[in-house]
């Protein structure tokens, strides 16, 4: 996941005037000192004001319009209104006291209504409209014809009374925004368990949940507790209970957050001329419009389900050894049954691989791989000052010049976002200013007692936001800031994170860093063989349900707010698009998140796997690390950011258009496994 946009920082100063005056070769960390509220808001305010000035002198300008008299000045104010976003959102969700990620929440509803209030702003279009772009390059016509873009979607050719309701109505919609977000990061939930029903769960794990002076065990819904209980836990009871906790996090007042947002995005679209939000949300992305989305949707049900079906049949068969009378699964039984087909079926069992993936080695792997892989050198600056003591700085170097730096908070904390995600925190500008981001995870906390054994999933995830980091980090090289990093459609920019999912299925890449944590023995490549085999199971199940989200989100902005009931669009969609059944008494949606980021957009995970298994099918199977593929992909696709559109980035590394052949066999894999070894 990429938070995009209004992000920030967690509660330290931030040296930005440095940063901006002596230029990137001697950028100053983002962080000069200890947390201080005062000097958090003087740096938003700042920004604020130099953003203000940047457009009260372009709309003075005098005379014909250039791209030095106005676009190199709107530029400008799109860095101070990014730097001043990146900063309060990244605060709003890592930041260590609630005093700060209020602040946070408060400025970032500030920031968004400044730049709200810009996109409606007509003399300033006018300015950008004028702009004489017959000699300009192909970039720069590139930019300004899709900051036009983004002004009429935003409304700024309405009559002046439009104009307001939209400033007011967004308003709106970024508050409600923070709150969702709020309500989840606020609402972790404790479930009490008998020391008993942890059987079946790693001893590590059960090393750190003792029980209490009643003799209870506390499990919480932070993933680190959550994930393990849910694959591993022979108790049913356990995993159902802790299941309706996690899934009923932040409700029931996040239903009412919802509503509002639904209701607030409906009448943005409508003011504008849509019929939906979805509609509306889908003009400047690679999809082009809403009834597309329905149309993905059901395509990519109808590619998946017949697989689907198989996969289920065998979790069926399962669950049968044990309860012969079952006739279906809920949700939350996947992953379970998920595990224990891969041992019967597979010979394979999950926690045969957690030895071999101590946190520690994980990330120095990760790393490692992302080095060979992009051609980088990664540098830590051991005494950087960050807003908690175990976040790391790393400098990125491209042959031994600095083009970046990037932040690692990877482990939970009370009020902290709960999922993962990459978070920008600077716009790379060449010869200006370098890209910064942080990566923002909740992996167990390595102590001298607990190596912090990973799940195979969680490493994936890593690798993913990883992928994310490194587009922001090599997108950062671009003459401007509103086409730097992924400023360019939004349903393009989990191709590059889901493509280095794949590197953690490749022998040589896992043979790496993956060494037992107690031995140091790398892991056997008879249990990769293993591991590879049985992770191909379940594929088309986890597309069904990603599908089921997307149609979701897609239903829930697609329609008349008055006729969503939020509870039946989940029940509904989940079992038109999986096998599984809901579990009763839960309400996912008040804690996905996506639904206040994505929105109407969450198509874009598997609109954008398509994509990225297209993509890695133009590496060198046996080693992806080898070859001229890795360096193809990385001039082609990550380093031109926004300067293009989305789909000439796909055609320029394919040589084609995508189409889905890669993502067919990727999905059917394990059943062609099968049938080989019949």
């Amino acid at each position: 996941m990429i938070h995009r946009l209004l992000i920030g920082v967690g509660g330290l100063i931030l040296s930005s005037a440095l940063a901006f005056a002596k230029g990137p070769a001697v950028q100053a960390p983002i962080w000069t000192g200890n947390p201080d509220m005062a000097a958090f808001e003087k740096i938003e305010n700042d920004h604020l004001a130099g953003a203000q000035k940047d457009l009260d002198q372009l709309v003075a300008v005098k005379g014909s319009r250039t791209i030095q008299n106005t676009l190199a000045i709107y530029d400008d104010a799109i860095m101070h209104f990014d730097s001043a976003g990146y900063l309060a959102g990244m605060l709003e969700h890592v930041g260590t006291t609630k005093e700060f990620r209020d602040k946070a929440a408060d400025i970032t509803r500030k920031v968004s209504a400044a730049i709200t209030a810009m996109a409606l702003n007509q003399d300033v279009y006018k300015a950008l409209s004028a702009i004489d772009l017959q000699k300009a390059d192909p970039v720069t016509k590139h930019y300004v014809e899709r900051q036009l873009l983004q002004f009429r979607l935003a409304g700024v050719d309405k009559d002046e009374a439009t104009r307001n309701k939209i400033k007011q109505l967004n308003d709106k919609l970024t508050e409600l925004q923070s709150k969702f977000g709020e309500n989840i990061a606020e609402d972790t939930k404790k479930v009490q368990a008998d020391p008993s029903e942890l059987e079946g769960l790693p001893q590590d794990y059960i090393d750190r949940h003792k029980p209490d002076a009643s003799g209870k065990v506390t499990i919480t819904t932070d993933y680190p507790d959550f994930t393990p209980v849910e694959k591993f836990a022979k108790s049913d009871s356990l995993r159902r209970r802790l299941a309706q906790a996690f899934l009923s996090r932040a409700y029931p007042a996040n239903q009412a957050v919802l509503m509002d947002m639904i209701r607030t995005r409906n009448e943005i679209a409508n003011t504008l001329g849509y019929s939906s939000w979805a509609d509306y949300n889908a003009a400047d992305k690679m999809i082009g419009n809403g009834k597309k989305i329905g149309s993905f949707i059901a395509e990519v049900s109808e590619a998946a389900n017949p697989i689907a079906q198989r996969e289920f049949e065998m979790l069926l068969t399962e669950k049968r050894k044990t309860n012969p009378d079952a006739k279906g699964m809920e949700t939350y039984e996947s992953s379970y049954y998920s595990e224990l087909v891969r041992r019967s079926q597979f010979n394979f069992d999950s926690t045969s691989v957690r030895p071999y993936l101590p946190y520690a080695q994980v990330k120095d792997g990760i790393l490692g791989t992302a080095q060979k892989l992009f051609k980088l050198q990664f540098k830590q600056e051991p005494k950087a000052p960050a807003w908690d003591p175990l976040i790391e700085t790393y400098d990125v170097y491209d042959g031994g010049k600095m083009i970046g730096r990037f932040y690692l908070d990877m482990h939970p904390r009370p009020g902290k976002f709960t999922h993962a995600e990459m978070i920008p925190v600077r716009d790379g500008i060449k010869g200006k200013q370098l890209p910064e981001a942080t990566l923002v995870c909740n992996f167990p906390v390595p102590t001298k007692d607990d190596a912090g054994l990973m799940e195979f999933g969680d490493v994936e995830t890593f690798f993913h936001e990883f992928g994310h980091l490194m587009h922001w980090i090599l997108a950062g090289q671009q003459p401007w800031a509103g086409v730097s990093g992924m400023n360019m459609e939004a349903d393009f920019v989990e191709a590059p994170s889901q493509m280095l999912e794949n590197w953690m299925h490749s022998a040589p890449v896992l043979s790496g860093f993956a060494r037992h944590y107690k031995t140091g023995e790398p892991i056997p490549a008879e249990l990769v063989s293993k591991l590879n085999k049985a992770q191909a199971f379940g594929r088309a199940l986890w597309v069904s349900s990603q599908d089921s989200y997307t149609a979701i989100s897609y239903d829930i902005y697609s329609r008349d707010p008055q006729s969503v009931d939020l509870d039946k669009v989940t029940t509904d969609d989940t079992e038109k698009y999986t096998p599984f059944k809901v579990l009763p008494d839960t309400h996912m949606y008040a804690s996905f998140g996506h639904l206040a980021g994505y929105s109407s957009a969450y198509y874009t995970y598997l609109w954008d796997k398509v994509i990225a298994q297209d993509f890695f099918g133009q590496f060198d199977q046996a080693n992806p690390l080898l070859g001229d593929a890795p360096m193809k992909y990385r001039r082609t696709v990550l380093e031109p950011g926004g300067s293009v559109s989305a789909n000439d980035l796909v055609k320029n590394f394919l040589g084609r258009e995508q189409n889905t052949k890669a993502f067919q066999d990727w999905m059917g894999e394990e059943f062609k496994e099968m049938k080989a070894g019949d």
